[in-house]
């Protein structure tokens, strides 16, 4: 889901408020999220690490693109 925002959530620049989340109950496989004093970030292989935010299309695309690698055997 995303969501436009009247004002930016720090310490993001942009303002959309994100959560992009691939897996099943209790598991997560993939996702994109930002969040007040932490920004922008990903969670992949049980890892997290900050992201750069770019543009919403930039965005889709690349959490697009990782849940297809995880999906590749």
């Amino acid at each position: 889901m995303v969501w436009a925002l009247d004002q930016p959530l720090a310490p993001c620049l942009h303002r959309y408020k994100y959560r992009l989340f691939y897996g099943r109950s209790g598991e997560c496989f993939v996702r994109y999220d930002n969040e007040r004093g932490k920004g922008d970030h990903r969670h992949a292989d049980g890892e997290e690490s900050a992201y750069d935010f770019t543009t919403l299309e930039a965005l889709l695309a690349d959490f697009e693109r990782d849940v297809t690698e995880w999906r590749m055997p």
